[in-house]
């Protein structure tokens, strides 16, 4: 070891590590959503087949997660990370060398696996070396890495799936992932009087049974037509009965999978209430936002990666704001975040077809700055009172709720999106017709003598295109309602804690 705790920039260092590791968590999530065209065709994959490369990522992110605060408590973070960081460098490696759609899949969810302790124990990790009134600071510039790692991803993979073919887009990774093994062997130090604690199995398989079914409920529900199939009640039923085994077993076992004892802290429950909320609105315009704009606008992968990046701007002013601000009232700056997530969904929810760049740029950056600003309070919020036992378990909590949040959430509003494009195109398609007049006044004699079926196609082509574009804009609406009914519950949950 190069750097020890009893040197004075040693948090600073942990800092820099935390931050580093947790950014590749994020590029994971995201690097391959805008390469999945070239994946399925480069596959010989449907659509549907092809997304079980996202969804295999997020359930095994959605399993592992609360694995993190087991492993903890029972065995050195140092070793965690390090293991973890090479699984998901390996991982990566494995997912551009694969040649078909069961290995990506496989690939994939190894990448989740191995990527899941990562912000959990770095976010752990730097609130063990900071103390509380530095905690501000500190899980501001952890948050820019989180964003940054969301930035990055989609900015990578649109360059590459353009100039390159999509296994680039994997394999890019592989840098990051060595210069994370190195700030981890090098900086994170070793720590004692570990737990002797075996794995509460039962436990485990339980909460993480639970879990993947609903991540697995969520992410194809839409396409299995929500509970009119088979599948989707069965998953349903799958996870409230292993919830229930979950809550009995862990009230009345003497070394639970999950210490319910955190929850007695009452900071740290609200505080779960409150990422919940968040998790809902951070990823939501990071997944709709690539199929409108390359189905509606025609943008190519490094435009849309662009503007998705664009967001993390607006997200690192409102980290910065944060930074600066460390004792602004806690009641402020949430109530100011959440109110720049509704104000931009209004905003988006006054787009039409012919959304301009600037336009899709200016509503990332509004969103961007309420993610920063929203961030870095409930996160030193949640943790102020826990005890620092209980960080490992805490944070892996705290980081499977944001998931949940987050895959409930973008279900919820792909399904509104495409339920009221059809409402509308439904609505819309009965009025193109020949014996439409008021259409028919549009176009001169002979275009209405030529009202063929080739013409009833291209027209009912555009139909679609404002169906869908309607969809979009009632999800926009949905997400700015969501955002404003946030907020007088912020007031209650900050009331408890008082001013820091």
């Amino acid at each position: 070891m190069y750097f020890s705790a009893s040197e004075n920039y040693f948090k600073w260092l942990i800092l820099l590590t935390g931050s580093f590791v947790t950014m590749l968590y994020g590029m994971a999530v995201f690097i391959a959503t805008i390469a999945l065209p070239d994946m399925m065709g480069a596959l010989s994959a449907t659509q549907d087949q092809i997304t079980w490369s996202v969804t295999g990522n997020i359930v095994a992110t959605a399993i592992f997660t609360p694995f993190a605060g087991w492993l903890s408590n029972r065995f050195e973070i140092r070793y965690i990370l390090i293991i973890s960081v090479i699984g998901f460098t390996l991982s990566s490696v494995y997912c551009g060398y694969s040649s078909s759609l069961e290995e990506i899949v496989i690939a994939r969810f190894l990448q989740g696996a191995f990527a899941a302790p990562l912000p959990p124990l770095s976010q752990a990790l730097i609130l063990g070396v900071f103390p509380i009134n530095q905690r501000s600071l500190a899980m501001a510039v952890w948050g820019m890495a989180n964003i940054l790692g969301l930035v990055i991803a989609p900015m990578i993979g649109g360059f590459l799936g353009e100039i390159l073919e999509w296994r680039w887009i994997f394999y890019s990774l592989i840098p990051f992932g060595i210069i994370a093994f190195i700030l981890v062997y090098f900086i994170v130090p070793f720590h004692q009087n570990k737990s002797s604690t075996s794995l509460d199995w039962l436990g485990f398989l339980s909460i993480s049974i639970c879990v993947g079914s609903l991540q697995i409920l969520f992410d194809r529900g839409e396409r299995n037509g929500w509970f009119e199939s088979n599948e989707t009640l069965f998953q349903l039923a799958l996870a409230l009965i292993t919830f229930y085994i979950f809550i009995v077993h862990s009230i009345t076992s003497r070394g639970p999978f999950i210490n319910l004892k955190i929850f007695k802290d009452w900071n740290y429950s609200l505080g779960l209430i409150l990422i919940f909320f968040f998790g809902m609105l951070n990823f939501v315009p990071m997944i709709i936002f690539p199929p409108l704009l390359q189905e509606l606008r025609g943008y190519p992968q490094s435009i849309i990666g662009l503007l998705i990046g664009v967001r993390g701007i607006g997200a690192f002013f409102g980290f910065g704001l944060m930074a600066l601000a460390s004792r602004l009232d806690p009641r402020v700056s949430l109530t100011i975040a959440f109110s720049l997530q509704g104000l931009s969904g209004l905003y988006m929810a006054s787009f039409n077809i012919d959304m301009t760049f600037s336009q899709v740029a200016w509503a990332g950056i509004i969103q961007g700055i309420g993610v920063g600003m929203a961030w870095v309070p409930i996160s030193v919020l949640t943790f102020s009172t826990l005890d620092k036992r209980y960080f490992g378990e805490g944070t892996a909590m705290y980081h499977l709720i944001r998931n949940v949040a987050s895959s409930f959430f973008i279900s919820i509003t792909v399904a509104v999106v495409l339920h009221t494009g059809q409402i509308s195109f439904g609505n819309l398609s009965s009025l193109v017709t020949d014996w439409n007049m008021g259409l028919a006044l549009n176009f001169t004699d002979q275009f209405i003598e030529n009202f063929d079926q080739v013409t009833i196609k291209n027209l009912t082509s555009e139909v679609n295109r404002q169906s869908l574009m309607i969809g979009y804009i009632n999800s926009f609406i949905l997400f700015a309602i969501v955002s404003f009914l946030t907020i007088p519950f912020l007031f209650l949950y900050v009331s408890s804690l008082g001013f820091l």
